[in-house]
């Protein structure tokens, strides 16, 4: 089996912007929340924003995750290439240690305060629909991604992990930040082993307790392995930072500066 052998990156994006889609009717035909403030002006500065960030990662760092794996896998970097283990559970660890990462990832941007400078343009968002997974500042996306593969590079994660963690981790977090909620009951069996919108609904909440919990986006595990799991938020749930509850989240330029502002 030819390990350097992955899908074309557009499948992921396919995927992405088919899955996109369907949230986004699924929210105008049965939303959970109400809006605070009107739809056109902030889904176009979210939407501005992917675009921005998916403009720098590609000028900055054009290998990206994926074209990590095969260089490492080439150049024989990082444990499973040092290390003979069967290709499923090189597989399987593969995408256990990526979950962790990407979690230890979000705690250090609420921890750090060059880090949540920049993570804060994701919370100002003062509503919580599918586009705000794309609501990142550029500088936040290209340490992200250069973190993300100096990991595969150590870790010598098979490619094809790597394709299916990143489409896996894209996917999940359009749906934990839908504007939608499942049945309770459902939800709570759901949570046991992957993150809802439910439970990352919490995490957007103006209380300082609420934001600091609930980093996981694919497995709900994490959290209660170190502590930081939130089952439920205190009403009424206010969505944002409480120092910018106005119309200024939902423009572009204010975003792009955020980082540069003093609360």
């Amino acid at each position: 089996m030819d390990q350097s052998a992955v899908p074309a990156p557009t499948l992921g994006l396919a995927l992405a912007a088919g899955l996109f889609a369907l949230l986004a009717l699924a929210e105008l035909a049965l939303p959970f929340r109400r809006a605070s403030q009107p739809k056109g002006r902030r889904w176009l500065t979210n939407l501005a924003l992917f675009a921005i960030d998916t403009l720098a990662a590609r000028l900055l760092l054009p290998l990206a995750m994926v074209g990590m794996a095969v260089l490492a896998l080439e150049r024989g970097w990082g444990l499973f290439n040092l290390v003979e283990l069967p290709l499923w559970l090189a597989f399987g660890m593969s995408l256990l240690v990526l979950d962790l990462a990407l979690y230890l990832q979000h705690w250090a941007t609420h921890r750090v305060p060059l880090l949540w400078r920049l993570h804060r343009v994701h919370h100002t968002d003062r509503d919580f629909d599918v586009t705000t997974a794309a609501r990142f500042h550029p500088g936040e996306i290209v340490l992200s991604l250069a973190y993300k593969m100096a990991v595969i590079a150590a870790l010598g994660a098979p490619p094809m992990a790597v394709f299916l963690f990143e489409t896996l981790f894209m996917l999940a977090s359009l749906v934990v930040h839908a504007n939608l909620a499942l049945p309770s009951g459902i939800d709570r069996l759901v949570r046991l082993l992957l993150v809802t919108p439910d439970m990352h609904r919490v995490h957007h909440s103006t209380r300082a307790c609420e934001t600091d919990s609930n980093y996981g986006t694919v497995l709900s595990g994490w959290d209660r392995l170190f502590g930081t799991y939130c089952a439920s938020a205190q009403e009424p749930l206010t969505i944002g930072l409480a120092e910018w509850q106005d119309e200024r989240p939902a423009r572009l330029g204010w975003s792009l500066l955020l980082p540069f502002r003093r609360s």
